[in-house]
This record gives C-alpha cells, sequence and structure tokens, in this order.
C-alpha cells in the first residue's frame, strides 16, 4: 500500500525534489569535472550520476509513500499475537514473562503486536516502529526500514560524489574577494553538500549499528518504559540473534516477524 502522493507530506517531497536537481544542474552548469567531461563526449560518468541521483529520489518516494507497517483493525494476523504498548508500566512483572492482551487506545487495535507503537502523526500503530521521519514525512518501520537505510547508503554516495564534483570547480582569483564573487554559489553548493552528507553518514552510521543490535531507534531512547524491556539489564536484548543474524533478517528475510516468537523462545531469560 502507498500513500497519495498529493497528500501528507507533499510540501516536504516537492522541496527534496526541486533542492536535488537545482543542485544537479548547477554542478553541470558551473566548470566542474562534470562538465568538461560533457563537454568532450565523455558521457560516462555524467550519465551514471545523473543516474544515481534519479535513483536516491525513486528510493526516497519509496520510502516517503510507502506503507511502513501500519496495523489495521481488520488484520488476519493479529491473533496470532500479544500486544504491548509502553502504557503498559505494570504489565511485566520482574519474575515472569507473562504479557497480557491490550488494546490501543489511541486506535482502538484489540491487539498490539509486540514491538509496535502508534505514531500520533500518522494516526497507526506501526509494527516494529523505529521513528518517524520529518525527511520522508513518513514512518520508518517494519515494511521500509530496509529501503529507508537503503535510500540513505545511495543518499551518502550521491552527496559524497557531488562533493567531490563542486570541489572540481572552483576557479583560481587573485583575491578573496574576486573569488567569493566566481566561486560563491558553487561554495554555497558544496557547503550544504557538506552539511547534508555528514547528516546522511550519521544517520546511516547509527541505523547499521541499531540494526546489527537488532533494536530500534525507539527501543533504544526508551527502553527504559518500554513494558517488553524496561526489566531487562543494560546490555541485555531479547531480540538480538547475533550481529551476523541480526543483518541478515533486516536485509534478506522478508515478511511479518512475531515477535513474541523470539521473545519467549526457549532458553532466552532476559525478563
Amino acid at each position: 500500500m502507498f500513500k497519495n502522493v498529493f497528500g501528507s507530506g507533499f510540501l516536504v517531497r516537492t522541496a527534496h525534489v526541486i533542492l536535488t536537481w537545482v543542485i544537479t544542474l548547477i554542478l553541470f552548469l558551473h566548470d566542474t569535472e562534470l562538465r568538461k567531461q560533457e563537454e568532450t563526449g565523455q558521457l560516462v560518468q555524467p550519465v551514471l550520476f545523473v543516474l544515481l541521483v534519479l535513483v536516491s529520489v525513486l528510493l526516497y518516494f519509496a520510502v516517503s509513500l510507502m506503507d511502513p507497517g501500519f496495523i489495521l483493525s481488520d488484520d488476519s494476523d493479529l491473533q496470532f499475537t500479544l500486544g504491548v504498548t509502553e502504557e503498559q508500566q505494570d504489565m511485566i512483572p520482574p519474575t515472569t514473562k507473562s504479557l497480557r492482551q491490550r488494546r490501543c487506545g489511541h486506535c482502538l487495535l484489540q491487539q498490539q503486536p509486540m514491538r509496535s507503537k502508534h505514531c500520533q502523526t500518522c494516526q497507526h500503530c506501526v509494527r516494529r516502529y523505529d521513528h518517524h521521519c520529518p525527511w520522508i514525512e513518513n514512518c520508518v518501520g517494519e515494511r521500509n526500514h530496509r529501503w529507508f537505510v537503503l535510500y540513505l547508503a545511495v543518499q551518502l554516495l550521491v552527496l559524497l560524489w557531488g562533493l567531490h564534483i563542486a570541489w572540481t570547480g572552483f576557479n583560481y582569483a587573485p583575491t578573496w574577494q574576486l573569488w567569493l564573487r566566481t566561486n560563491g554559489m558553487l561554495l554555497t553548493v558544496a557547503v550544504l553538500v557538506a552539511l547534508l552528507s555528514l547528516i546522511v553518514l550519521l544517520l546511516l552510521g547509527s541505523h547499521l549499528y541499531l540494526v546489527s543490535l537488532n533494536t530500534t531507534t525507539w527501543e533504544f531512547m526508551s527502553r527504559h518504559r518500554i513494558s517488553y524491556l524496561k526489566h531487562c539489564g543494560a546490555d541485555e536484548n531479547p531480540f538480538d540473534r547475533g550481529t551476523f543474524h541480526n543483518l541478515w533478517g533486516f536485509f534478506c528475510v522478508w515478511g511479518t516477524v512475531v515477535w513474541e516468537q523470539v521473545y519467549f523462545r526457549e532458553g532466552n531469560d532476559q525478563v
């Protein structure tokens, strides 16, 4: 299920696309390596760069419009899951793993699966909720999280390549005033791209780290308030299956995971 492209977040998505292609156009219009190759008929790198930018835009729209894992009241697989929310402060006694089934008080779900959370912005409970991202104006959850990480990787590659291209376009001038007048626009683009590169690098690194632990941003930041985690030790994670299996399960295993089965698997004494 995809959102309406003209619905919520339309202005954010429009601004992102316009900014992306304006920066790309500036890199082509200035005396950069990209433009020199285009003028001499060496089209491999210019074409590859434009294609990579296009892929990043398409991935952006995919994660922005994709269903992140919204739980609807008529989901057929809810009968197989147990519900938990962060409001259930006393649901898990320290000496037992017994969970009571609870409904979401916001969207009136009869059962809220483990690791899901209600998003006040999207007005839905989201499976394996990570966070609500204002950049894509969508939640990041079970169904689009791997695509979000892939988008960050591609976006980082585009930004670093764009930063390199901008660097090659700076022209020498005898004075700082003349240099700024000649390279001012390209300098602005380079600074903006450098800042965005740093932000995306930090985001990608943090998400890969959390994925390797099989935890989410919400669980990492709020574990002291989450009923199924607050009784675990600081270094205990009932969903951690080892770095390799965590990464494999995240990137290569498709479909809905019943996290209650992982949480209550035999020999797991985290709680």
